[in-house]
């Protein structure tokens, strides 16, 4: 297939997602909410609880990561950190770990993070949320909106390789061999 037959059966995908995207959509406003309890999570300043996390926001978004020894999640954080900004002038924005707090505390600095960060290590909140699995903790995120003095779930999916929330996939999916054998790392030579 020609640069341009390609170009154009690309592009008629791409519609298909926008389409599939829209349909998708519609579904998620009609979700019934799912009330949960107000979960107490630990932070570099002592204890927070999730209702105390929207601070002065009506949404919440809890992204659900493995912690520092995933290089995934890394990934995925690094990509949240410049899109944070941009998230939390409408919404509030918390990465959820098992780490302590102070070992988040290192590794965000590490890494230049500036969204906030909170520990479930001692909860039972990955677990009720969908994202923890017999080996642990497993990657996504938790959508919460307030409501008249309630905590409702409003959405939730996972995240694995190749997924939307890390533009990587995207990008590497451009060149012939895709992401082939590629694999994220804390750090990259060169």
């Amino acid at each position: 297939m020609d640069y341009r037959e390609s170009s154009d059966k690309l592009t008629a995908y791409r519609e298909q997602i926008r389409q599939l995207r829209e349909q998708m959509r519609a579904v998620q406003c009609a979700v019934e909410p799912e009330p949960v309890q107000d979960y107490t999570f630990r932070h570099a300043a002592g204890t927070v609880k999730l209702s105390e996390l929207f601070d002065s926001k009506d949404t919440l978004f809890v992204i659900h990561n493995m912690g520092a020894s995933c290089p995934y999640c890394t990934l995925w954080a690094d990509g949240f950190n410049g899109a944070y900004e941009h998230l939390r002038s409408r919404v509030s924005f918390v990465v959820a770990s098992p780490d302590a707090p102070e070992k988040q505390r290192v590794f965000a600095q590490s890494r230049g993070w500036r969204f906030p960060m909170v520990s479930i290590a001692g909860t039972t909140f990955a677990q009720d949320m969908g994202y923890w699995h017999d080996n642990g903790p497993m990657p996504g995120v938790s959508v919460f909106k307030w409501s008249d003095g309630r905590i409702l779930r409003v959405a939730d999916t996972s995240f694995s390789p190749g997924d939307d929330f890390c533009v990587v996939w995207h990008f590497l999916n451009l060149i012939p061999e895709g992401a082939a054998d590629w694999q994220p790392k804390y750090k990259y030579a060169g």
